[in-house]
């Protein structure tokens, strides 16, 4: 039979008991208690409600304290960085995260590569310049390799595939997407790495077709494709390793969902001065 101190001696004895070892006296703790709570702390209050709102529903729970705070400044809710940056700490609210990954695609030395334009080029307006890059994900029926198309000044993804080999006829889809989608003019930089899907006959031969300059990243450097890697990682770390993909399809779904749902129209980012690939495209057109 569990005991309670509290029921068998009362809850006025357990006060003053408590008020003697503390050393104050019990009309000051009940004073104390009772005291109404002060406008700073109501605030912090109705604070920490739009912090949780920002944090959990708009950012998926992938939103650090600058993301937060650029969320509740976009709905006209006065806040600064370190305050929010407090109550998150206090009460235990914080950005999502798990480890890296490793990169997929292999290069073919039988085939010629393109050069590095990438170094050469600081693009200001969309469709200048494309990366695409590959990865994998783990699902119960085995693997599936994603394929993106990023516009390198939006960072929005405007092209993607998902297939279960990873061959030449996943980066013609995710191209084909991102042509049909985005428009682009002629001489638009392609940027990707040596991989073998990209150096193909076949790919080669779509790029010319629809009048892309294609650029490959310097040999010995297969993985520095740091803007597709970036968003390679934070597809990894804020969604694909927090599921558990039955099938192919649920991992598509999932995908779906984090590419055209969140990431290109809701995620902030920091690049872009905290906003998404969607209103930063409508601030470059305004």
């Amino acid at each position: 039979m569990k005991y309670d101190f509290m029921e068998e001696h009362g809850q006025g004895f357990c006060v003053r008991r408590m008020c003697q070892v503390l050393g104050v006296s019990p009309s000051g703790f009940y004073a104390w208690r009772n005291r109404p709570k002060s406008k700073r702390q109501r605030a912090n209050e109705e604070l920490l409600e739009h912090v949780k709102v920002a944090h959990e529903e708009t950012g998926r729970r992938t939103y650090g304290s600058p993301r937060v705070t650029y969320e509740l400044h976009a709905q006209g809710i006065v806040c600064g960085h370190n305050r929010v940056a407090r109550l998150m700490r206090k009460h235990g609210i914080r950005a999502k995260m798990k480890r890296r990954f490793k990169a997929t695609t292999r290069s073919d030395a039988r085939r010629p590569a393109a050069p590095n334009l990438l170094e050469q080029t600081e693009p200001v307006q969309a469709n200048e310049v494309w990366v695409s890059d590959i990865t994998y994900i783990r699902t119960g029926e085995g693997w599936i390799y994603l394929c993106i198309v990023m516009d390198l000044v939006l960072r929005k993804i405007v092209g993607w595939a998902l297939k279960p080999y990873l061959t030449t006829a996943l980066t013609l889809q995710a191209l084909r997407m991102a042509c049909g989608r985005a428009q682009p003019g002629a001489d638009v930089i392609f940027h990707s790495d040596r991989g073998s899907q990209y150096s193909s006959h076949a790919f080669v031969e779509e790029l010319a077709l629809n009048g892309f300059v294609q650029s490959m990243t310097g040999k010995g450097y297969c993985f520095d494709n740091a803007h597709a890697e970036s968003f390679f990682h934070s597809l990894k770390t804020e969604e694909v390793q927090f599921q558990l993909y039955t099938t192919r399809d649920d991992a598509t779904a999932s995908i779906f969902d984090y590419i055209e749902v969140f990431y290109n129209r809701v995620r902030r980012h920091t690049a872009l001065g905290y906003m998404s690939p969607a209103d930063y495209e409508l601030a470059l057109a305004a």
